[in-house]
């Protein structure tokens, strides 16, 4: 049987859009039905894509994009995000122009005076600081009932008076006037020093020469080889001895003073009649030594000459004795120096 002509190019056309080809007639379509055609083809070739591995899981584009990009590549390019965000902060800020403050002034009327001058201003609290950029001049007293804290010099035109004054560090003071002077530690003393009255309770030991109008000590020790020099007179100074008996070798009538110190001085005697043998005076030192001391005679005038005087000794005193009669109705003197 002879297949029907009219129902075969319907069949090849339709065996044509199975196969995917386009239909034979295809310049003759729309554009608009041109894309229509091809946007069901695409889908179903996904479709058909997609049947062949239905387990496959679909990967999100984060996850892809994390797989492909090193992370520490990624953390290094943070931390200069965030230093370069740093950098530019700091560069702002420092073009940055500081405004500068404005102070308003005030002024002071002459009631405003009066008030403050008949009562007391206060100015903040103890927690403020008030801070002054300028220069203050205070022409009356001023009272600081705190602490008062100098950070640099301090230039007085008068004098500076206080109960107690502490110095931590190093002081230069041109003239001072002090009343009473303690000091603790060591004191060096460069140039002259003038002292009315000098008290030292402990030992001094001064390494230059010292000029004193009057030195004034309880004992004086030369110690080692040192020497003791006085280029004008010596003076021994002090209370007087005192007179003690009269004695036998003075005879009828004689007398005898005693003139000096415990260390130094002369024994005036006038002889009378008949002179005998024995002591013409005695001599009482006004303090005793502690031992016995040495006494020297020299004899003063022809008449102490001719006599043989001699010295009885004792930590109270001294006498002056002759072992032969003195010349009679004569005067004459003793000169004593006595050293413990």
């Amino acid at each position: 049987m002879e297949p029907d002509k009219k129902n075969t190019p319907a069949t090849e056309g339709q065996s044509s859009k199975d196969d995917g080809q386009a239909p034979a007639d295809a310049l003759s379509r729309t554009p608009e039905e041109l894309e229509e055609e091809q946007a069901a083809q695409a889908l179903k070739n996904a479709d058909s894509g997609a049947s062949d591995d239905p387990n496959e899981k679909k990967v999100s584009p984060i996850k892809r994009f994390f797989r492909k990009v090193n992370i520490y590549f990624l953390f290094f390019m943070l931390i200069i995000v965030i230093a370069g965000v740093i950098a530019a902060v700091n560069y702002l800020n420092s073009q940055k122009v500081e405004p500068e403050p404005t102070i308003s002034s005030q002024k002071l009327t002459e009631d405003t005076l009066k008030q403050l001058a008949n009562t007391d201003a206060t100015v903040g609290n103890t927690s403020q600081t008030l801070t002054i950029q300028g220069n203050a001049i205070i022409a009356g007293q001023t009272l600081t009932r705190g602490n008062l804290n100098v950070a640099g010099n301090i230039q007085s035109g008068g004098s500076i008076q206080g109960p107690t004054l502490t110095i931590s560090g190093t002081s230069n003071l041109g003239t001072a006037q002090i009343n009473s002077l303690q000091v603790a530690q060591n004191t060096a003393i460069q140039g002259n020093t003038t002292m009315r009255d000098l008290s030292v309770s402990g030992t001094s030991t001064l390494s230059g020469p010292v000029t004193a109008a009057q030195l004034t000590v309880s004992r004086l020790i030369l110690s080692g080889n040192a020497v003791l020099q006085v280029p004008n007179h010596v003076s021994f100074t002090g209370p007087a001895p005192g007179r003690g008996a009269i004695g036998p070798a003075l005879g009828s009538g004689g007398t005898s003073s005693v003139s000096g110190s415990d260390t130094s001085g002369t024994v005036n005697i006038s002889t009378g009649g008949n002179p005998a043998v024995g002591c013409f005076v005695r001599v009482n030192f006004a303090q005793a030594f502690a031992a016995q001391p040495r006494v020297i005679i020299s004899p003063v005038g022809a008449a102490a000459g001719q006599t043989e005087y001699y010295v009885d000794r004792n930590t109270a005193g001294f006498s002056i004795c002759t072992s032969a009669p003195a010349p009679a109705n004569q005067t004459f003197a003793f000169d004593f120096f006595v050293a413990g």
